[in-house]
């Protein structure tokens, strides 16, 4: 960090007297924009909720990995114009972790290149982005944990992840609705309607955001015929339960289109029914390969779980990740309340509280009236001393 600047008066301004005590400098910035302090209870909250989701993955076969938060700068990596960079001593442009999917990819071709598939892995840890993004509720530094399921891409497998993934958040309070999308559903019907180049790129976006007018408008700059224009207006009306299916085997004309929609079938039957489809979901692709899916709880605009299907060069896999920020925001009201705190006099009566489930702090004076202060500023309503508790300053 830089040291502050030393004042420097202005021409013709007044010295300080040369007795005046010397001024703390002053901080206009404590943290960079899109960082936060994490205080208590919160991060008593967030660590709860972190190992009550990493417990569920262990006991569906998750082994836990880490990475490293610095990794090579490559112009291929899908977050690269919003990474963080640096430079290391050798000139190498580094960057520091900004998305788990490519990171735990490097990690499978190093480390596991013939498996054993498939392979269940599960992780958690920071990210950083330059840049701000309100998807992430203006974060640039935040944490995930998730799980990737490597070397296999049958309905079984996606099914898996869906089923994990609400697992997890009924685990910890969180009741989500699980939509599934597959923007390569929606690129294979553009495919069959003869779009290609910066038609079809276009239309992609517009059928995301279910903009009819948007699709009126391209459908006239690049004169689409009537039929073509209403395949596109009923792909943005493709959002709903299983029925979804059945309208989208409808306009399932080409081979890509319909075993995209055969896949999703298989998958729905191995799920619960209570999922959405949301099949005029376009949205990134070109990086997914396969389905997609994201979990909204009540509450939040934000999904607070989302993940899809990839290609780790070559290697299929499958993953989803949890955003702590946006879960511990939603699963507040159900997390369990903070044990007692009470305040021990003495080493025994510190292990006496502790025995009996409750947090013990032990005391640093013998001053009676510095003690009752402290307990009142804190809400401590208990001392302990030896193998006796007692309402505070009765001990």
């Amino acid at each position: 960090m830089n040291a502050p600047r030393p004042h420097v008066p202005r021409p013709g301004a007044l010295m300080p007297p040369v007795s005046a005590p010397p001024r703390p400098p002053a901080v206009s910035r404590a943290i960079p924009e899109g960082t936060r302090d994490v205080l208590p209870p919160e991060w008593a909250w967030r660590e709860h909720l972190r190992a009550r989701l990493m417990g569920v993955f262990s006991a569906w076969g998750y082994q836990g990995v880490e990475v490293p938060a610095l990794e090579f700068a490559s112009e291929a990596h899908p977050q690269n114009a919003r990474a963080f960079k640096l430079i290391d001593a050798s000139g190498e442009v580094l960057a520091l972790r900004s998305e788990y999917t490519t990171a735990i990819g490097r990690l499978v071709r190093a480390r596991f290149p013939q498996g054993p598939f498939p392979l269940r892995l599960q992780y958690g840890g920071r990210l950083w982005l330059r840049t701000l993004t309100s998807e992430l509720g203006r974060l640039r530094e935040f944490y995930q944990v998730g799980v990737e399921l490597v070397g296999v891409e049958t309905p079984g497998a996606d099914a898996e992840l869906l089923r994990l993934g609400t697992r997890a958040l009924d685990t910890v309070g969180v009741r989500a609705v699980m939509e599934v999308g597959y923007p390569g559903f929606v690129d294979a019907v553009l495919e069959d309607a003869g779009l290609h180049g910066e038609a079809r790129d276009a239309l992609h976006g517009a059928i995301d955001r279910k903009s009819g007018a948007d699709v009126d408008l391209l459908a006239r700059r690049h004169g689409l015929g009537a039929d073509v224009t209403r395949t596109l207006h009923l792909l943005t009306d493709l959002y709903g339960g299983h029925e979804v299916l059945g309208q989208a085997a409808g306009l399932a004309r080409g081979v890509r289109a319909r075993t995209a929609v055969e896949h999703l079938e298989a998958v729905a039957a191995l799920c619960d029914p209570g999922l959405l489809f949301d099949l005029g979901a376009s949205r990134r692709y070109g990086y997914y390969t396969g389905i997609t899916f994201r979990a909204y709880a009540e509450g939040l605009n934000q999904p607070v779980l989302g993940g899809g299907r990839y290609d780790l060069s070559g290697v299929p896999g499958a993953g989803f990740a949890i955003g702590l920020e946006r879960l511990t925001e939603v699963a507040a009201a159900t997390l369990p309340p903070e044990p007692e705190v009470v305040l021990a006099l003495d080493p025994a009566g510190a292990e006496t509280a502790r025995a009996a489930g409750l947090v013990a702090e032990l005391a640093w004076t013998d001053d009676r009236a510095e003690l009752l202060a402290y307990c009142a500023r804190r809400g401590i309503r208990r001392w302990a001393r030896g193998e006796t508790i007692s309402e505070g300053g009765e001990a």
